[in-house]
């Protein structure tokens, strides 16, 4: 094999591979080496593996993977090209509505334009090659594609119509603008109007349609549980369990072997309990504290999920391609098998489970001093909800405390730890944004009955200190060691944003201080200092938007948020694939592995963290589809009926309002603004009329009136109701108001605008540009 010489990294592969091939830096400097660009058989000639047929195949799969990765492409002739040789630009196609879109470049350059011609052959969410061809009217980076590396979509959700004989898919997912046309024969029994599940069985090119078959019907649009069963597939969330994963969950049966717990630091007598909300299912974390010198000693146990799920077996290869858990209301899509997820890999009360413990010295400053990681096995002693907790630690009532006995004075050290941690963090400077979660109550017919905040206790803050720390110990143990991981990085705010909330700012007497590179302690420091101003809502929510939003990587930036120079997810392995991988690091290490020899490359870990992040965003974007979706549905009986509300985005195109109280949010769009042309002012966050001079601005207050709710589209329509003062008189509750007539429902007719000239249509909340 000439090139186990030449191949710096072959060290590397022959640990990985019974049969090593060529790394892909090393064919990519041999590609790049030759007069002109090779095919496979030359390669094959190249790394002399002539009659070699297991490695010429391995070669064939790797190429492959380096295709779809985007670090080649494939030109006509057959022969492949460095991407970086021909001055091309990978990443992945995000569509718009309306049928343009954006190539968003793998490197994180300013994104392609691509015109309605271009999205053609594409859909929503493939990967592709595109070249620059010039700048758009507007000063955008215009593209045309070269290449599609990969295929996002092979099935897709939607509404099936029949029009004049023909019939099509409208996709759920408004970003996907092509519909799905299906032929006669692919109809597989479908009426119109249904909800189904479409594959695609000719993908879209330059001169026709994407071609459908209709493989699976899941009911009418209104069925109970349908908005959930239409977000999974719409966003491709893996949801069933291939057979091999069945198979190989259950053959670890329902208890921990005796086996198992040989070798391991027994902690079955330590009282450690775990403390998650009322309807939590599965327990992946445990707590115990006690005083040790002058500080404290704490134990934050996790399931031991690395123990059950070995590298490339089934169960590993499900987990990674799902990422993570996907939480909807009352319905949980999981990463693991039940099995693992709700038993063997479930801190459940008073039975033996494996773990991996961080145990940590804290000092009575909350500083911590040092910590170690153990192999262990325990038995949680109670399951704690948080309100319990605070009963018992902050309230202190009699009955609670009575109830749980011998825990108590753990769980009293447990609640003075935490207070000398939150002074630790505020001392530090991490950021802490008031925010409200909401939490959908339903009927018995699985219909909303109301939407109530999540109220955050102590009990809550304490659990995630308890994990914040321990995260940040996994984070300096593997960082010192120097060993392949990932990361959870949220960086400081882009240059750009920073500008615009400075002006703003400016605007209101008030500054953020660091110079060009502000702090989390310069965030927090500015809010303490507007606590009590009637616009602290409106400073607080462009500070937010103005920052990053976390990734996981394998280089260490630091979590801005936190304040913290290194930061990594060490305590839910059951619901994230990247804390499942900081586990497996640290198990290497704590059995005498070196760094070098971790199965994992850096590139590995840039490819993982990446698809993690996407699969985190996705699971985002899918949940807020059924909230937007259940809300909209809550909202169908209300049309007419005023209600005060808060803004909470504006936009050229109108304004988003949040209403007070129950917590749906809808869009007043400018055209139902007073008679008026009105100007946008991004850094400003307002909307003014040029000639009344009337302000529309982010956090102000406003009563509006429900003007139109569209289930399929999952929108709601508001319009402002005038009053003399221009906003929401003090102190109104947000309840409802008086029911308008069916007339006055409708939308005001005026002569507004914006400056922008932007589409109505649009839910972009104007966050990012062109996206």
């Amino acid at each position: 094999m000439k090139f186990s010489k030449k191949d710096p990294n072959f060290a590397r592969e022959a640990e990985k591979y019974e049969n090593p091939i060529p790394s892909r830096e090393y064919l990519l400097e041999l590609i790049t080496r030759q007069p002109a660009p090779p095919d496979f058989d030359q390669l094959v000639r190249l790394l002399e593996l002539e009659g070699d047929e297991d490695r010429i195949e391995a070669l064939r799969r790797r190429l492959r993977a380096m295709e779809r990765d985007g670090q080649l492409i494939t030109n006509r002739q057959g022969r492949y090209v460095p991407l970086a040789e021909g001055n091309l630009v990978v990443g992945r196609v995000v569509g718009h509505p309306d049928g343009f879109g954006f190539l968003i470049p793998d490197d994180g350059s300013d994104d392609l334009f691509l015109s309605p011609r271009e999205m053609r052959q594409v859909l929503h969410g493939d990967r592709v090659v595109a070249c620059e061809i010039g700048v758009d009217r507007r000063g955008r980076r215009e593209g045309r594609i070269v290449e599609v590396l990969e295929r996002q979509n092979q099935t897709v959700v939607g509404q099936y119509i029949e029009e004049g004989g023909v019939g099509f898919v409208i996709p759920d997912n408004k970003r996907i603008s092509q519909d799905i046309v299906i032929p006669p024969d692919n109809r597989g029994g479908a009426r119109d109007g249904q909800i189904v599940v479409a594959a695609i069985i000719e993908q879209p090119n330059r001169k026709f349609q994407p071609i459908g078959k209709i493989v699976e019907i899941l009911g009418d649009h209104r069925d109970p549980g349908m908005e959930i069963d239409i977000a999974i597939r719409a966003h491709g969330i893996p949801y069933q369990w291939p057979q091999e994963v069945q198979d190989e969950a259950a053959a670890f049966g329902s208890e921990v072997p005796e086996e198992a717990r040989q070798g391991r630091l027994d902690l079955r007598a330590t009282p450690l309990v775990t403390i998650d909300g009322a309807d939590a299912r599965d327990f992946d974390d445990a707590v115990y504290c006690e005083p040790e010198g002058e500080g404290w000693r704490l134990l934050v146990a996790i399931a031991d999920v690395s123990h059950y799920v070995a590298p490339d077996s089934a169960l590993d290869r499900e987990a990674r391609e799902r990422g993570n858990s996907v939480y909807f209301p009352e319905h949980v899509v999981p990463m693991l098998p039940e099995v693992l997820s709700n038993g063997l890999c479930s801190l459940n009360p008073e039975v033996d489970r494996l773990c991996m413990v961080c145990e940590m010295l804290i000092s009575k400053t909350g500083r911590l001093e040092s910590f170690r990681f153990h192999e262990a096995v325990m038995r949680s002693h109670a399951r704690l909800t948080y309100d319990e907790m605070a009963e018992i630690v902050v309230d202190r009532k009699v009955e609670a405390r009575k109830r749980r006995g011998d825990l108590v004075e753990h769980l009293d050290r447990l609640y003075e730890l935490y207070k000398v941690l939150h002074k630790a963090r505020q001392r530090r400077g991490a950021i802490d944004f008031e925010t409200v979660e909401t939490k959908i109550e339903f009927n018995e017919q699985r219909k909303i009955d109301r939407i109530v905040p999540v109220i955050r206790n102590d009990a809550h803050r304490l659990i995630e200190e308890c994990m914040i720390l321990a995260n940040v110990a996994a984070a300096r143990f593997l960082e010192k060691r120097r060993i392949c991981t990932l990361y959870r990085v949220h960086e400081g705010p882009a240059e750009d944003r920073l500008e615009d909330v400075r002006t703003f700012l400016g605007e209101l007497g008030l500054s953020l201080g660091g110079g060009d590179s502000p702090t989390a302690k310069d965030y927090a420091r500015l809010l303490k200092q507007v606590q009590g101003r009637p616009d602290a809502q409106l400073i607080q929510t462009v500070l937010l938007r103005s920052l990053k939003q976390a990734v996981y990587t394998p280089d260490n930036k630091g979590h801005f948020g936190l304040s913290l120079k290194a930061y990594t997810h060490f305590t839910s392995p059951i619901r994230r694939y990247p804390d499942l991988l900081v586990h497996r690091a640290i198990r290497h290490l704590i059995r005498g592995g070196k760094p070098e020899q971790f199965p994992y490359s850096h590139s590995d870990m840039e490819v993982l963290g990446d698809h993690c992040s996407q699969t985190e965003r996705r699971a985002d974007e899918a949940t807020r589809d059924v909230m937007d979706w259940l809300k909209t549905e809550y909202m169908q009986d209300k049309l007419g009926e005023e209600f005060d509300g808060i803004i909470t985005s504006v936009t050229s195109f109108g304004l988003f309002v949040q209403l007070t109280d129950i917590y749906v949010e809808g869009l007043v769009h400018v055209t139902s603004l007073k008679s008026d042309y009105y100007r946008f002012d991004p850094v400003g966050h307002r909307l003014i009329g040029e000639n009344s001079g009337r302000i529309y601005r982010l956090g102000d207050p406003i009563r509006v009136l429900v003007a139109r709710v569209d289930l399929e589209e999952k929108k709601i329509d508001f319009q402002p109701v005038e009053q003399e003062d221009k906003t929401a008189p003090e102190g109104r509750s947000g309840k409802r108001g008086k029911k308008r007539s069916g007339k006055s429902a409708g939308r005001k007719k005026s002569a507004g605008r914006s400056s922008s000239g932007s589409k109505g249509g649009s839910r972009g909340k104007g966050k990012k540009k062109g996206r």
